[in-house]
């Protein structure tokens, strides 16, 4: 049995270099590599698209991706790429930085009602364990909706935590409703918080210590009527405007946003189709280190606290319980959406992390961990310098680049760490974290952003364009309408392809001046295939470009009508892949 005497004590962090070395390190995990990279499928070019387009046409309240209507999302995360945008002067700038500042908001809300509820020294460490764990500086480093949802959804926990807890506040629970429904308008599931009452209503009714003193009568009802406030600000409009005759589009998009893309969406999924147990066994174990492996230490503590009948913990695992579950339920899920869990689990942590961190069996756990992800990344790294295995060459076609150097390097660091630091695991597994998030920030970004963002393709198209020639897309995801220069066309991105190609062919007529990029596998007996130009792959695709003396005049014609009316979505829009030598 280990001794106390054994057990290595924290470093105690005084104020206020604690949060300056929080603030610093959130700064360069968070932010290292920032503007050194265009935005990247599959979201990001979306997204930035949307918010250059916002700006450039003022469409602000049916947001448009290229020709169509998009109604997949809700808008305040693409009025926030707007405003980047339009704040930068740059989609390269610009489209990450609500995820960047939401990161900071959500880690600065956890350190601070760590602090009001354990103490400051806890606060920090449970600032440095959420800061660690790779799917929050994943988030926080990628332009998807999914970290501003998490600001607002810990936001609304704050509110409503500072209310239960340390309350009565009445303040800071309507501020919890007004920041959930704001949740809600940035991506349907912002009203997650609110299940934090069902805990609490058990705990209540057990008698459980650490509750708030709470007589509020009709006053409860404010949270709930401050929820509904944004999302009715946003939503009358909406469903006014698209019963008035004329509004067919608006209409579609009500219908689309409001019942297929939430509703469908959760009860009858189309993509992203899992099994029940997936965010247990798959995401968690994995995507929540090194929080997943320090909950294992962690199951007794909490099992002891919550029978003696401490609310807090019960509250904050019961809802961490309650979002998994109701993800569990749908049968479409993704890794990414159960983020908003993640505060919760490092608030529920934190009292422990003190006495956790102590423990030679945990330290050298993770002092483990480190090594044999390390060993991973060097092993694959020199095995892909030295040899030609087939997922070395996978890698390097999808990212126009051999990335090895900087793994391998990371790598390296990452078990110099492990055997250096093998009593101080969770100093080893951030010396880890740094070493990847920077060799990923400063070189990976740099190196692979020409394949990825499809900059390469388009300067490649560019440099084959005469002078004064307009580019048509034809099948091309949404990072090349963002990266073209000029005045490029889409044809669509939900549309099917036979009516895309009918628009494109005849917009190719109007003009020789007209130039048509489209996949290599697209071209059919209406294109003269000896004039195409090959521009080679990117995005795991093979493009061509054509002029428009390459239409065959037998071809039969097509409709002359190249409007914007799209067909109905179809479940997907990711486009077919095309088959790679």
């Amino acid at each position: 049995m280990t001794s106390i005497a054994r057990r290595r004590p924290l470093p105690r962090v005084s104020a206020p270099l604690d949060l300056w070395l929080l603030a610093g390190a959130a700064l360069w995990l968070l932010g290292v590599g920032y503007g050194l990279r265009d935005p990247w499928p599959a979201d990001e070019p979306r997204f930035a698209l949307i918010g250059r387009d916002i700006i450039e046409t003022g469409r602000w309240f049916i947001p448009h991706r290229g020709p169509e209507v998009y109604a997949e999302k809700p808008p305040v995360f693409l009025w926030l790429q707007a405003l980047a945008y339009a704040l930068t002067g740059s989609s390269r700038m610009g489209f990450l930085l609500p995820s960047l500042l939401a990161a900071l908001g959500t880690l600065g809300l956890t350190w601070d009602l760590a602090r009001r509820l354990y103490g400051r020294q806890i606060a920090f460490w449970a600032g440095m364990a959420l800061l660690l764990t790779v799917q929050f500086t994943l988030q926080g480093r990628t332009a998807q909706i999914d970290m501003v949802l998490v600001l607002f959804t810990t936001l609304g926990l704050y509110g409503l935590l500072r209310h239960l807890l340390l309350g009565p506040a009445w303040g800071w629970y309507v501020l919890a409703g007004l920041a959930t429904g704001i949740g809600v308008i940035t991506k349907g599931t912002g009203f997650l918080p609110w299940l934090i009452l069902i805990p609490y209503a058990i705990a209540r009714w057990r008698g459980m210590y650490g509750l708030a003193d709470i007589r509020g009568g009709w006053r409860w009802s404010l949270g709930p009527l401050a929820l509904l406030l944004p999302i009715l600000a946003w939503a009358l409009p909406l469903l006014y405007f698209a019963a008035q005759p004329g509004n067919a589009e608006i209409a579609a998009y009500r219908d689309d946003l409001l019942l297929r893309q939430t509703v469908t969406r959760y009860a009858n999924a189309w993509m992203h189709i899992k099994p029940f147990w997936y965010f247990a066994v798959e995401v968690v174990p994995v995507l929540w280190l090194p929080m997943s492996l320090i909950s294992l230490w962690a199951l007794p503590a909490w099992w002891r606290r919550i029978g003696r009948g401490d609310a807090r913990p019960f509250l904050l695992l019961g809802w961490i319980a309650l979002v998994l579950l109701f993800f569990s339920l749908s049968p479409g899920k993704r890794g990414v959406y159960i983020l908003p869990a993640l505060p919760a689990l490092a608030l529920a942590l934190a009292p422990l992390l003190p006495g956790l961190l102590r423990r030679p069996g945990l330290q050298r756990g993770l002092a483990v961990l480190s090594v044999l992800i390390s060993a991973v990344l060097v092993i694959a790294a020199g095995w892909a310098l030295l040899g030609q295995p087939s997922f070395a060459a996978r890698i390097e076609l999808e990212n126009g680049v051999a990335p090895w150097g900087w793994i391998f390097g990371a790598g390296v660091c990452g078990l110099a760490a492990g055997l250096i630091f093998w009593r101080r695991g969770m100093l080893a597994f951030a010396v880890l974290m740094l070493s990847l998030w920077t060799g990923y920030g400063l070189l990976g970004f740099a190196g692979m952003n020409a394949a990825r963002s499809g900059a390469g393709l388009m300067q490649r198209a560019q440099a084959q364009l005469p002078a004064h020639a307009r580019l048509g897309l034809l099948g091309g995801p949404e990072q090349f309408l963002l990266q073209a220069q000029g005045d490029a066309r889409a044809f669509g991105f939900l549309t099917a392809l036979a009516v895309q190609r009918q628009r494109a062919y005849a917009w190719l007529r109007e003009s020789p001046q007209h130039w048509l990029l489209l996949q290599h596998p697209h071209l059919d007996a209406c294109i003269d295939a000896g004039q195409s130009i090959d521009l080679g792959w990117s995005n795991r695709r093979h493009w061509v470009l054509i002029p428009s003396a390459a239409q065959r005049t037998d071809c039969p014609q097509a409709p002359a009508n190249t409007g914007a009316e799209v067909a109905p979505p179809q479940p997907s829009n990711e486009i077919p892949r095309a088959q790679q030598p």
